[in-house]
């Protein structure tokens, strides 16, 4: 890297990607960030600029200086292979910068942790990783030791599942070529056996989570349905909270769809084919993937199912994988299965495809209907995924005709987090109120909006708000937007 590099790097501040000090005086502070950087998305760690003003010092770099970096560095585990650039300031003799590149975390590797203590980045800001974030991320580095669905079921037995699911899901797999006719003849246990349901001849979480006839002692194997009047859920006609294996919940989700769903139907040929509003192929496929890849390792969650009369909306308590977003979710992908096991078996029964083509399918069924696309959200309740209705949405209509006035918005802002008993500042409802009015804005763009307005305050309130889960950006710097994650809003 050059230094004529270095300055176009800079010019635009410190940012998610880039971390500057003034000299290696900030060692440990750097290294911090060198370990959030190795946490997300990577990034330019640089020894010889104050962040402030963006004056490019460097420093005399010695023997010592390079053991320190080399001890410092030393002290990131996993170890790293990072070369350690020295780009010599050309107004001031015997000055170098000191530059770093870090590569960013990928899905399934090892946290990364400084002197013992994972870092992740905030914006432009090095945070100490949350012990749920660490702990998921230990989780997807080895599912075999440290998934939920792996461990014994504590107190359960094979006699605590349920046969009849068992033989079920054995002949549709055999009857879909996936799993050898002989096994219809086995023992219960030698087809957990071959699923590996088993662990010390006990059953595992993923075999209740499956097949378990009592499920008393797992809250989170839940499915909590309602059908609201109109486009909001001020209203219910139905509510229903339904407990069991994953077979009973799908079961039970498709029965309820059926009942609350207009069925349609027309003479094709000499045949009559019947429509549901959304096609029951997609909701099936929707259901079965929240249900299958969910987290099952926190009893407080459930997946949940809401009819409104424009949409349907499916929230699974869980996450995308990292190389996953709402806006690519839709392009072909591999298949990144949360629980493992759990999606081994169905995909086994025929309820799962293992190439990750279940979102192309419920795009398709949509399509074939008539119908868009579905819409995908991430947000702090989990992965969203809305069927729209075949008539418009009148909420919709509304949001897009709503009256540009940033007051407006502020007091919708703060009615619907006042529901959720969720408290913000007036300077985070500002905040929230602009980039809903101007999604495609950047941080300096709010800045350079009122008067007052520091940089600092507007860095540190956007930290905080994308932790409550209230704000997040979709895309890269360019071309990228912001979304308000606040209910009938978005």
């Amino acid at each position: 890297m050059t230094i004529d590099e270095i300055r176009q790097l800079i010019k635009n501040d410190e940012h998610r990607c880039l971390e500057l000090k003034k000299s290696t005086g900030e060692l440990k502070d750097g290294m911090q960030s060198a370990c959030a950087f190795l946490n997300t998305e990577g990034g330019w760690l640089i020894f010889g600029i104050a962040p402030t003003s963006l004056k490019v010092t460097g420093q005399i770099v010695n023997d010592s200086t390079q053991r320190d970096i080399a001890q410092a560095l030393a002290a990131l585990e996993p170890a790293i292979d990072a070369k350690v650039q020295y780009i010599k300031v050309p107004e001031i003799e015997g000055h170098q910068l000191i530059a770093i590149h870090f590569e960013g975390w990928k899905d399934g590797q090892i946290p990364y942790t400084f002197q013992g203590r994972p870092y992740y980045r905030v914006e432009s800001s090095t945070r100490a990783m949350p012990r749920e974030m660490y702990d998921e991320r230990l989780r997807s580095s080895n599912p075999n030791r440290f998934a939920w669905e792996t461990q014994i079921a504590e107190g359960a037995s094979v006699k605590d599942l349920d046969e009849e699911r068992i033989r079920a899901a054995v002949r549709l797999g055999v009857a879909g070529g996936r799993i050898n006719a002989s096994a219809e003849g086995d023992k219960v246990e030698s087809l957990l056996t071959k699923f590996k349901l088993l662990r010390d001849g006990k059953p595992t979480n993923a075999a209740i989570v499956l097949f378990g006839k009592q499920t008393d002692d797992y809250p989170q194997l839940l499915l909590r349905m309602a059908r609201f009047r109109g486009t909001d859920k001020m209203e219910f006609t139905d509510n229903r909270h339904v407990a069991g294996n994953f077979f009973d919940l799908l079961d039970a989700g498709i029965e309820f769809c059926f009942k609350h769903l207009n069925l349609s139907g027309k003479v094709v040929g000499l045949r009559r084919e019947e429509h549901l509003e959304i096609p029951v192929e997609a909701l099936r496929e929707a259901l079965t993937n929240a249900l299958c890849h969910r987290r099952y390792d926190d009893p407080r969650t459930s997946v949940s199912l809401a009819i409104y009369d424009d949409r349907i909306e499916i929230i699974n308590p869980g996450r995308l994988p990292a190389s996953l977003t709402p806006d690519n979710i839709k392009e072909t992908h591999e298949s990144f299965p949360y629980n493992v096991r759990i999606a081994q078996v169905l995909y086994q029964a025929t309820y799962l495809e293992s190439w990750g083509t279940g979102v192309h399918r419920m795009v398709s069924f949509c399509q074939k209907q008539g119908l868009q696309e579905p819409e995908y959200l991430v947000d702090h309740n989990g992965v969203h995924i809305t069927f729209w209705k075949s008539a418009p949405s009148i909420q919709k209509t509304i949001q897009k005709t709503i009256q540009k006035d940033p007051e407006t918005i502020q007091k919708a802002i703060q009615k619907s987090l006042e529901t959720r008993g969720i408290t913000v500042t007036d300077f985070q409802l500002n905040i929230l109120a602009f980039f809903f009015l101007n999604p495609e804005a950047t941080r300096k763009d709010y800045i350079a909006s009122g008067k007052d307005i520091s940089e600092g305050g507007t860095i540190s309130n956007i930290s905080r708000l994308q932790e409550l889960g209230l704000l997040r950006r979709q895309g890269g710097r360019k071309g990228g937007r912001w979304v308000v994650v606040v209910d009938d809003l978005n």
